[in-house]
């Protein structure tokens, strides 16, 4: 089993309007926590024409640091993989918010956070 949420931009907050632009996996069994990240920066101008793309792309890195236990991410990097993911998850009101959380089976837990890359954040090819 595997719990996962994705990470929405949300450039101007008292609009709501959001831009999925990442996601975050956590499997307990396979003690694996990790991140997907794309942000389409046209998709982006297209919400708000005046959005810091560069700002809002480190801040996804910042949560994509926290999942890798990258000594940049501080303390929150240190936490165990259940305690970060519960951290990433925690709903909060800034320009990256994550989506609830879901869940499903994988034994495969890297393929599914490209999986769900490919079907819930990048642009759908037509």
């Amino acid at each position: 089993m595997f719990e996962y949420a994705v990470l929405r931009v949300v450039p101007r907050i008292e609009r709501g309007e959001s831009l999925n632009a990442g996601v975050l996996v956590y499997c307990r069994q396979r003690d694996y926590l990790g991140s997907r990240l794309h942000l389409d920066a046209a998709r982006l101008r297209a919400l708000d024409p005046t959005a810091d793309a560069a700002a809002i792309e480190q801040a996804l890195q910042a949560a994509a640091d926290v999942c890798a236990a990258d000594p940049v991410a501080g303390a929150a990097g240190r936490e165990a993989l259940g305690s970060r993911f519960r951290w990433l998850t925690a709903p909060r009101s800034t320009v990256i918010q994550p989506g609830p959380v879901h869940t499903g089976l994988t034994a495969a837990p890297d393929a599914e956070a490209d999986r769900l890359l490919r079907l819930l954040v990048l642009p759908i090819e037509g």
